[in-house]
């Protein structure tokens, strides 16, 4: 289906009030959430084109695919709220989380974990705890043989380092992998499947059992852990959003980390000179940047209009919902040249992988320490002559959360 051509602005137009004039965007009911789960980016390559501002019957959103447009919603929170009412997420946590707040209410519940995301603790508290994890892990993969990677390795990481951050590891690595997967089925139920959220029920029983014993731990004895930080605060937040927050943290600080790395080890694997040249000059940084704006592990994001308002020349109604694709904002022609291609040496330019405005990653100096600081160089050094086992097989997945479903790599 094709949309006829569109007059750009050079940069989004946000209008209260007079705004009868301006059109509604056009709508397509052809584009499937299978389609965006298999194939996002020929889609939104196309939508970039033809549709950049689009109602897609099948998310029930205007679909927004310019980096421009996506980064002035999430910029004015004033205009574009994060409390989208219509997502599943609230019945999936059992909690209104922070992810759906705004203003002072989300810049409360956020500060309540910030002390143990701070740079300083970061360097002194959790690049040594992680650098051990990684070493312990990276020691059980075994030389010459053909390892599956997802499994073997960048969930458990994921997994072992996000207990320790959190302050509960007594958490299993496959229990914390079990509940991140169970609350991002539930916060995407869109179809409101009783059964998920049976499971969510069951894993959010499961974790505010574990939760309520390690805050009494805390208690008695304190560390820079977000739950011991949270729980310890002068006036801290209800349990409830303690709760929620940690479950937010582990909804997403498992699958961005893993699916980064896989990422990252399949971008550098397949382009031999972009990997040499890592492994000669120490270019994990650029390995990072550069794999999670080719397939940012966090795809899109909801938001609320708080008033009619124009964006890129079409109406936004007071009370609809927007979805921001950072995915295809990290493959926008007007900012990136061949953005379809995994390329470390190309100039710098700002991504929207991790989100901007006030509901940016948390977990993204945490994310880039893990990744381009300690396991891409100790995996390098332990395996120079990393080869894929089969590149053809490796299969990206997903629409909200994306990455690799598996990675074999021959470990030389």
């Amino acid at each position: 289906m094709h949309y006829p051509a569109l007059v750009f602005v050079p940069h989004p137009v946000f209008r209260e009030g007079q705004l009868a004039s301006i059109p509604a965007a056009p709508v397509d009911d052809t584009i499937t959430i299978a389609q965006l789960t298999r194939d996002p980016y020929s889609v939104y390559t196309r939508l970039r084109r033809e549709a950049p501002v689009l109602r897609v019957k099948a998310l029930g959103r205007t679909l927004l695919t310019r980096a421009a447009d996506t980064k002035a919603v999430k910029d004015n929170p004033a205009v574009f709220s994060a409390n989208d009412p219509n997502t599943p997420m609230q019945r999936a946590f059992r909690a209104h989380t922070l992810m759906r707040k705004d203003g002072e209410e989300h810049a409360a519940e956020r500060g309540a974990m910030a002390p143990a995301f701070s740079g300083r603790t970061i360097t002194q508290c959790w690049t040594p705890v992680y650098t051990k994890i990684a070493e312990d892990y990276v020691a059980r993969l075994p030389r010459g043989e053909t390892v599956e990677l997802f499994q073997g390795l960048a969930g458990p990481f994921a997994a072992r380092c996000l207990t320790h951050l959190l302050g509960i590891p007594e958490a299993s690595d496959d229990d914390m992998q079990r509940w991140s997967q169970i609350l991002i089925d539930g916060a995407g139920n869109f179809g409101w499947a009783p059964e998920l959220f049976a499971e969510c029920d069951r894993a959010n029983d499961e974790m505010d059992a574990l939760f309520r014993a390690a805050a009494a731990r805390y208690r008695e004895t304190p560390d820079q852990s977000a739950l011991s930080v949270m729980v310890n605060a002068e006036n801290p937040i209800p349990e409830s959003q303690i709760h929620a927050n940690i479950k937010i943290a582990i909804g997403g600080g498992i699958n961005e980390p893993r699916d980064a790395l896989l990422t990252i080890l399949y971008g550098l694997l397949s382009n031999p000179d972009q990997c040499t040249a890592a492994k000669r000059d120490g270019l994990w940084t650029e390995a990072f940047e550069e794999g999670v704006r080719w397939v940012a592990p966090i795809q899109v994001s909801s938001r609320v209009a708080k008033d009619d308002v124009e964006v890129g020349g079409y109406l936004i109604a007071k009370g609809d919902t927007v979805m921001t694709s950072q995915a295809s904002a990290n493959w926008d022609e007007d900012l990136f040249e061949d953005p379809h291609l995994f390329n470390i040496f190309r100039p710098r330019t700002p991504h929207q992988a991790f989100g901007n405005g006030p509901h940016f990653c948390q977990g993204t100096h945490i994310a880039r320490r893990m990744l381009a600081n300690i396991m891409l160089p100790m995996l390098f050094d332990r395996f120079p002559n990393m080869q894929l086992a089969d590149k053809d097989s490796v299969q990206f997945w997903g629409f909200g959360f994306r990455g690799p479903r598996s990675l074999h790599v021959t470990l030389n």
